[in-house]
């Protein structure tokens, strides 16, 4: 790498989870069997909600949707972090680096959209039922996830842009285990003030917006939930937007954690773990979330092997 010029840095050096062997071998064996319990109980919710045609409703395309950007979301960091793991070679090249970032923010931010058009959802179906079918019509849903990823696609254009002009003279090390924004704004030697202002203005945006319109949503939901006079029906309410309401517990609070600070408070150790956290664990936890607190989806996946038990005898 040549001092002061961008465009001749061919690769980075990510820092490993552990410097310990044995330690690597465990994580290896964790992560992998985390990351793989993700793609196959996220797929079978995409197909359990394709294949049930009472689960062909705005909600569940949305919970779709979800399990996809999950299963893409952790894609794009785990494989790498697994080789770490196990390489002693722990580089990644420069192309790879500014890919793995583009797709990263693509992905973290059409989750945050999509989390928040869930709750909006959620608020229109317990507040405003007898005009659900109408408003939250098929192109509208449609129109609205396509929106996340148009929106989200080009906040991923506008970073990974202002990241390649940066210079990087002293160090191409990244304290991190994947190419994330904070951790590349600490090799260069070139201002990164703007980089560190489009961050929190994009941040607030992208996470902050969403979040906004979760909160209003829930609290409208909330309101709404207590004049209901049986007790039943308050709680088959609150049964039907229970879990997106962990999944956004967990999703943003790591998120927030992590993001919507100033770089100052950087720490490694801590950082770490909210990232494993919603890169990770929460895309694997979601569909259990999702599956073990929702009846339509318990009973489509009843079905579902019934289906292939009947199959499997014949």
């Amino acid at each position: 790498m040549e001092e002061g010029n961008w465009t001749t840095v061919t690769e980075f050096l990510l820092l490993s989870l552990s410097d310990h062997i044995q330690i690597r071998n465990l994580l290896f064996l964790m992560f992998l069997m985390m990351y793989l319990i993700n793609l196959l109980c996220n797929g079978i919710m995409i197909c359990l909600i394709g294949s049930s045609p009472h689960l062909h409703t705005p909600m569940y395309f949305f919970l779709a949707n979800l399990s996809f950007m999950d299963m893409c979301f952790s894609s794009v960091t785990v494989p790498k972090m697994l080789n770490t793991l196990l390489s002693e070679k722990k580089t990644i090249s420069f192309r790879g680096c500014i890919t793995q970032l583009f797709f990263f923010i693509v992905f973290l931010g059409a989750e945050c959209m999509l989390l928040s058009i869930m709750a909006y959802d959620r608020f229109i179906a317990i507040c405003d039922p007898l005009h659900y079918i109408t408003i939250m019509n098929r192109w509208v849903c449609v129109g609205m996830t396509a929106a996340s990823w148009i929106i989200s696609s080009l906040n991923a254009i506008l970073h990974t842009l202002l990241i390649s002009h940066l210079t990087f003279c002293h160090s191409n090390n990244i304290h991190h285990f994947f190419c994330d924004l904070s951790p590349l704004l600490k090799p260069p030697c070139t201002d990164t003030s703007i980089n560190e202002v489009m961050i929190f203005t994009e941040g607030f945006l992208l996470v902050m917006v969403p979040f906004l319109i979760i909160l209003i949503s829930y609290v409208r939901i909330i309101s709404t939930i207590l004049k209901i006079q049986s007790t039943d029906g308050r709680h088959k309410a609150f049964s039907t937007c229970s879990s997106h309401l962990t999944v956004v517990t967990l999703f943003y609070g790591t998120l927030m954690f992590m993001y919507l600070r100033p770089p100052s408070s950087y720490s490694l150790e801590k950082d770490r773990i909210a990232t494993v956290v919603y890169n990770v664990l929460s895309p694997m936890l979601n569909p259990f979330i999702y599956s073990l607190r929702n009846n339509d989806v318990k009973r489509a996946l009843r079905k579902a092997m019934r289906r292939k038990v009947l199959v499997f005898r014949r």
